[in-house]
């Protein structure tokens, strides 16, 4: 491996950590004077609305223009997919299963020896989340549906739940599957309740052995009875579990600031009893236990919720939740945050909260109204955000036009940067600010990443790097230039470039003193200018 240049890491740690800029609220220009293609603007609506630029997707634009690109990004919800990428994802047998499916072909271990028994040859578990993280990444370099797929990483990362619980494992590729991709352009009340009824959240957040209170013990194993299945020793005994409840307000609705009480949690929670699954471990899916559920009144949020033995308690909190001015000030933030700017302006928030609120929570219309912000499109807004892994790798393989494969090493490259997919540790998901994605590890990880992938030692992918850029003269600098014109959308800072040109006439001299005369070294200015400040940002 290369030795790492230990002035351009300090350049990229310094940079990075640097607390971008609120976006000023600064008009859109005027439609006259952006009558010709003006890339550096499209390449921010590609850094934002998409998984970084890539040259069919900027040729996209140059030909729709970037509103017109922006408005069918819009409408294109299940819009087909490229043949190339369909056979891709069709080499992944996992994504289609059903959970029960799930279990029988890739069977945890202790079911494994009956299926060695019934004379099957099971698949291992791991696979799953293999495939899933594949088929993630390829649609994120692929799909021409960007937008869509920088929704369901958001929205996924929002209502979150991690594969490296017990049985969420056999449960998150359907999650991702019917609860959350067919709702991004919905409405947040059908995706809220998408998310609310699905095995995945009921099992990650525990709420499935939520029974009411006062359920005597033997009565309360009773109802989650699983026929032949015994309950692992880790899951809680059954009883009240607040702690789907406590998420709902704190993170998928309301808000930490949302106004709610440790009373409206338990309150909630009562709500939610009966909400269950039915065998988690062999054929998951949603079912209500009628006896495990709190039939009397309750009272949230200072609204009465009449009993009842159905799951219309908890159906009229999520009404009421998803019409609340707390949730549509909590969504507008977190959207701004992910689309504009890790300190979004509050007038941008309280703006994009009214229409929330005035469209009932259109999705589409509450999109709309933060792209079509002049804070979206002010120059503060630009590279005011530090990509997550996730991002990074994405955007490095479609600035470089990769040809993907995926294998388990760039999956476990992601991991080795902070971002094991589908295994955020905690219900907050990933975090969608700079500052935990900043730091010296983490970056050393993203420049050896790039070095790999720009020299052919990333399996599964292919990078020619000579067709990306042709320079006007064969000199180290005219490289760096229209590499970075290729990699960056722009020429590379000053910084970076001198760093670069350091880094190139340090070998050059080493080489010089035994003798040897070697070319430019391409591939070592695109792994630095994949590793440089300028692309970390978005």
């Amino acid at each position: 491996m290369r030795l790492l240049p230990v002035g351009f890491l300090a350049v990229l740690v310094l940079s990075c950590a640097s607390k971008p800029h609120a976006p000023a609220v600064v008009p859109p220009a005027p439609v006259a004077a952006r009558a010709a293609f003006d890339e550096a603007r499209a390449v921010h609506v590609l850094r934002r609305l998409a998984f970084g630029p890539s040259a069919r997707s900027l040729e996209d634009l140059r030909r729709q223009g970037v509103e017109g690109w922006v408005a069918s990004q819009l409408s294109r919800p299940g819009a087909p997919l490229p043949p190339e990428l369909e056979a891709k994802l069709q080499a992944l047998p996992s994504l289609t299963m059903s959970m029960a499916e799930l279990v029988r072909e890739y069977p945890p271990k202790r079911q494994r020896e009956q299926a060695l028994l019934d004379g099957r040859e099971p698949r291992r578990p791991a696979r799953i989340g293999l495939e899933q993280s594949a088929a993630k990444l390829l649609r994120a370099v692929e799909s021409p549906n960007q937008l869509e797929e920088v929704l369901v990483d958001f929205w996924f990362n929002h209502f979150n739940v991690s594969a490296d619980k017990g049985a969420a494992r056999w449960m998150v590729t359907a999650y991702e599957r019917d609860a959350i991709r067919p709702n991004v352009f919905g409405s947040f009340r059908e995706l809220l309740g998408a998310t609310a009824r699905h095995p995945a959240m009921l099992f990650y957040l525990d709420n499935w052995r939520s029974v009411r209170d006062g359920m005597p013990e033997r009565l309360s194993r009773e109802a989650l009875a699983e026929e032949d299945e015994a309950p692992e020793p880790a899951e809680p005994k059954p009883g009240l579990n607040e702690n789907y409840a406590r998420e709902l307000l704190e993170l998928h609705t309301l808000g930490v600031e949302g106004g709610y009480t440790q009373q409206d949690v338990r309150e909630v929670a009562r709500c939610f009893t009966g909400w269950s699954i039915r065998q988690p471990r062999k054929a998951p899916g949603f079912f209500f236990r009628r006896r495990a559920h709190d039939a009397d009144d309750k009272q949230v949020l200072g609204q009465r919720v009449r009993g009842r033995r159905s799951t219309a308690d908890g159906e009229q909190v999520l009404d009421l939740l998803a019409r609340h001015p707390a949730t549509a000030r909590h969504v507008a933030s977190k959207l701004a945050r992910r689309f504009v700017s890790d300190s979004p302006p509050p007038a941008l928030v309280e703006r994009v909260a009214k229409v929330f609120l005035d469209s009932e929570g259109d999705l589409p219309t509450v999109y709309r109204a933060l792209f079509d912000s002049p804070e979206f499109w002010a120059p503060e807004a630009r590279a005011a955000k530090v990509k997550t892994p996730f991002e990074f790798v994405v955007s490095a393989l479609r600035a470089t036009g990769a040809e993907v494969t995926v294998r388990p090493r760039l999956v476990q490259s992601l991991a080795k940067m902070g971002e094991p997919l589908f295994r955020a540790p905690a219900p907050t998901g990933f975090p969608e600010h700079a500052a935990p994605w900043v730091n010296s590890g983490s970056l050393v990880a993203r420049l050896n990443f790039s070095l790999e992938l720009v020299s052919g030692r990333m399996p599964g992918t292919q990078v020619a790097l000579k067709a990306l850029a042709t320079p006007a003269e064969p000199t180290a600098r005219a490289w760096v230039d229209a590499l970075g014109q290729a990699l960056l959308g722009a020429p590379p800072s000053e910084e970076t470039r001198a760093t670069i040109l350091d880094a190139l006439s340090k070998r050059a001299d080493a080489a010089s003193a035994v003798g040897e005369a070697r070319p430019v070294d391409v591939t070592l200015i695109a792994g630095l200018l994949l590793g440089s400040p300028e692309f970390q940002k978005q």
